[in-house]
Order: C-alpha cells, then structure tokens, then sequence
C-alpha cells in the first residue's frame, strides 16, 4: 500500500491537501490518508467488476427465482457502499503497519533466491494459505453464537447477484480480508504482487456471485466457483472455501453444486416461467411463488 500512499503524496496530498509542515511520514497523516484511499480503492473494486458483471455475465431471469428479494440489486448495492466506510477504517490499522515496515513486503521482484519462480511460488501459498485460513474464518462465522450478529447479514441474498459480493456486515468483510494481511506480517512478498493479489481476490469475490456456474470440467473437482457459492447461500453449511474445494473435502463440508446435477436455480427459474405463461397472467406471480417452496431441492428456507 505504500506504492499508492507514495503516488498519492506526491501527485495529490502533499501539493494540494496537507500543509507542507505535515510531514508525509506522519502517522496520523498516513492513517488519515490511507483510509480515504481504501474507501475510495474499495468501492472501485467493488462497483466496477460488480457492474460490469451484473450486465455482461449474470444471467437475469436469476431474478425470477422465487427467493429473490423485492428491490435485491439496489439493496446489495446501499448495503455494500454503507459498510466499506467501516471496512476500511479497521483495515487501514493493517495497512499502517504494512506502510511503516512491520510487514514482509518488498519491494525487489528477485529478493529471494529462486528469482523469477519465487514470485510465482508466493502467489500459489497466498491463494493456499489464504483459502486455508478463510475457510476456518467463515466456518466460525456459521457457528449458531456467532451467525446471527455478524454473517446472517450475507446471507440475506439467497440468489446472489454480483452486487452482493461485497455486501458484508463491516466486522464479517474485515475478519474475511484478515488473512490476506497475515500473508504479509508472515512470509515475504513482493508489493506489487501484494497489490495485484488484493485487486484479483476482489474480482474473484464478484465471480463467485455472478451466476455462471460454468467451470472447465478438468477443474470442477478443485475450483470453488459460482455454482458452490451459490449453493453456499441456498444451503448454508457447505462449500465454505473461497478459491478450492480442499478445505471443504477435509472438513466434511463439500457439496457437490447442484448446479452440475441439473438442479440449480434455473430449475426453479424455469418452474416460474412456465407456471406464469401457463397461467396466462403475471398478476398470479405472487401465487406461484407460494407454491414453489423449492423444498424439492432442500433449500433452507428457515429464518436465519
């Protein structure tokens, strides 16, 4: 982060925000500043992929699906754009730390001795490592103490769109983020690299809930993609991994997406379309969403 606090301070904040007296190495100034950038960065990160998701990848007659809430989209969006404030002010304490040297990070591509491959290397125990401690993460957050505070807020989007990617109480997106700075405070990493982990994981965030439950079949058995997160929502206690199956098949907690079985939420999609068009009327669709419980696919439809 201090590549981007850098170009801000000499671009923008020092020539026209701060006095000159305010030194740039000010930890106020620093906090100060590097707050403003993760609320400005995130909701970047956030709203662009989302946007261009939403209306390039979702899939729209998603909103058919008969747990779809009135006026979702433009919840997830209000919800989203109120926590990052919040967000952002937890996390900027991290990125302090990282800013004033605390953490690993470094800024040679070749500070280590296998070079080129070291970088490479980094990448795939970042994804690794953070997958691993994610998924513990967001396991706990199911615990029935903690759910209801804290992660039943996300859960609110049974069928999520990509709007609902980031759409976290503010406690449940910071301890979610913690491992991606833990990273960093344990095992050496290139900035830059860091950078461009922290931009990638916000738009796999956004493709995990973009409703194209497509995956090359080679990687269906490893990659946690849209169809597991979506049945994630629907079913609650399955699929809690961000990036791999790994965690969820040593901890019991696989499920294969019903997606690949031929029993997604398209079918249930389908039944409402065909079910209002043999009705005649799209004044009954009310009555075809009492019928359709969805139960014959085990949806919880339980208050939670």
């Amino acid at each position: 982060m201090d590549v981007i606090l850098d170009v801000c301070d000499r671009h923008l904040l020092t020539p026209y925000v701060y006095s000159t007296s305010w030194q740039e190495d000010d930890i106020l100034r620093q906090f100060i500043s590097l707050f403003f950038i993760t609320v400005i960065g995130g909701t970047l990160v956030y709203i662009i992929p989302a946007t261009f998701s939403y209306f390039f990848i979702f899939d729209h007659k998603l909103k058919e699906h008969p747990l779809f809430l009135k006026n979702q989209v433009r919840r997830e969006i209000i919800y989203t754009l109120n926590s990052v404030p919040f967000m952002a002010f937890i996390t900027t304490f991290l990125f302090v730390l990282e800013v004033r040297g605390y953490s690993k990070l470094h800024g040679n591509f070749t500070n280590n001795t296998l070079g080129y491959a070291g970088v490479a290397f980094s990448v795939v125990t970042f994804l690794l490592f953070t997958d691993m401690c994610i998924y513990w993460i967001h396991r706990w957050l199911h615990h029935k103490l903690i759910y209801k505070y804290i992660h039943k807020f996300h859960h609110m989007w049974k069928v999520p769109t990509p709007f609902a990617s980031h759409a976290f109480h503010p406690i449940d997106g910071f301890l979610q983020s913690c491992p991606y700075h833990m990273y960093a405070f344990l095992f050496p990493l290139n900035k830059f690299v860091y950078l461009a982990m922290f931009v990638f994981v916000n738009f796999w965030t956004v493709s995990i809930h973009d409703g194209d439950y497509r995956v090359p079949p080679q990687l269906e058995p490893l990659v946690n993609g849209s169809a597991h997160h979506t049945d994630h929502h629907l079913f609650y206690n399955y699929n809690y991994g961000q990036f791999f199956t790994l965690w969820d098949r040593i901890g019991g907690s696989f499920r294969t997406p019903s997606a690949f079985e031929g029993k997604g939420p398209m079918v249930e999609v389908n039944r409402v379309l065909r079910e209002r068009h043999e009705n005649g009327k799209t004044g009954k669709k009310q009555t075809i969403v009492e019928k359709t419980t969805c139960n014959g696919h085990g949806y919880n439809l339980r208050t939670r």
